[in-house]
């Protein structure tokens, strides 16, 4: 087995950033009117900035294909070109199109050469699956070379006029015209951007990151769905896909809107995110003070505190001093969160030879968690 260096990092955020003031406006407002529950979420989720690849006049400037693509030329120069990947591999929760699948429209976009591709599908956890594919491909010696990406164009999911027919339906059933907050919710926590790794066997670059080990975990045999798009939830927890419904409640129902059990979220999340952190600690044997930088990708600043002290209570504390986040900043950008955290601390220039660091990935669409321990050559 070959040893397996992350050697490059990029981002691709659109456009400039949109603060709290004015992401209603650029989303569109829902039957003309402010939502309730925006100034809550965003209170405390604390996020003060993120980017949507919708411009000022409210045409889309990219789709998700475009926006990994611009992450992967970023990647590149004139030492390391675009034609020289040998592997693709893209993760993402809101792929442009059911098919083709993502990796093959971002490849597409390249417009580089013939190469293998491969496209993880599901929420923040893709982005992780996508570099542990590249991983595991590089470490084989199956590929030299791996360009692994998280990316997410999730506004065009969350725009006013998704809601207008479901809105218009609830008036003609004598109901009142509110969105329900599972969808109004998740307006508010996510955001567009794509982050690119390229992956390599030998430590070449100002600063590789050696992949020392990944791990994930899946909670699914003993929990519902919590996030979920393309259907809805039933009272007994059965996730009805959009496919056995007719097409006239697709946009009635809204039914491809992003939809988020609060409940469930904030039940689960925390204790079966730190039990699958002892678990991937455990096995490696590792603890708090082989940590130089803990990098947890939390989709609010909410669930902050609770982590730490779930923590401490399970027994894998990790002091604040080692945390590095940049969620107030960018935003929740799904898959693509854990890449952007990387780049950041990356071009903060904190890191030295020898530090530790250790990825948190956590996917509440039915509880999943991904982790990755890396060390500064």
């Amino acid at each position: 087995m070959k040893d397996v260096y992350i050697t490059r990092v990029s981002k691709f955020l659109p456009n400039a950033p949109v603060d709290n003031d004015t992401m209603e406006e650029r989303l569109g407002f829902i039957n003309g009117k402010t939502s309730k529950a925006r100034r809550i979420v965003l209170r405390n989720n604390k996020i003060e900035t993120r980017y949507y690849a919708i411009d000022e006049r409210g045409n889309v400037s990219h789709n998700n294909a475009q926006l990994a693509k611009e992450a992967i030329v970023e990647l590149c120069d004139e030492s390391f070109t675009v034609e020289e990947i040998k592997l693709l591999s893209c993760g993402t929760s809101s792929a442009d199109q059911i098919l083709p699948s993502h990796a093959a429209m971002v490849h597409g976009f390249l417009n580089s050469k013939n190469l293998e591709i491969n496209s993880p599908t599901g929420a923040c956890c893709s982005g992780m699956n996508a570099l542990k594919y590249g991983y595991m491909a590089v470490k084989c010696g199956e590929v030299e070379n791996a360009v692994c990406t998280g990316s997410e164009r999730i506004s065009s999911w969350m725009t006013g006029a998704i809601y207008e027919e479901e809105v218009a339906h609830l008036e003609a059933m004598k109901e009142q015209p509110i969105i329900a907050f599972n969808k109004d919710f998740l307006r508010w926590m996510l955001s567009d951007g794509a982050g690119a790794f390229l992956l390599q066997s030998e430590p070449v670059g100002e600063l590789p990151l050696k992949i020392e080990w990944m791990e994930g975990y899946s909670y699914a045999h003993e929990m519902e769905p919590c996030m979920y798009a393309g259907g809805d939830k039933m009272e007994d927890g059965f996730l009805k896909p959009w496919s056995e419904y007719p097409t006239e409640m697709w946009s009635k129902q809204s039914l491809f809107s992003i939809k988020q059990d609060v409940k469930i979220l904030g039940e689960n999340i925390l204790v079966k995110g730190v039990d699958s952190l002892k678990n991937a600690m455990g096995k490696h044997g590792i603890t708090s003070e082989d940590i130089d930088y803990y990098l947890p990708h939390i989709s609010s600043y909410y669930f902050k505190d609770g982590l730490y002290n779930e923590m401490e209570k399970q027994g894998v504390k990790i002091p604040w001093e080692k945390w590095f986040m940049n969620l107030s900043k960018v935003g929740n950008v799904g898959s693509a969160s854990i890449y952007l955290m990387l780049e950041g601390l990356v071009a903060s220039r904190k890191l030295k030879k020898g530090d530790n660091i250790l990825l948190s990935v956590p996917e509440s669409s039915r509880f999943s968690f991904a982790y990755a321990y890396l060390t500064v050559c």
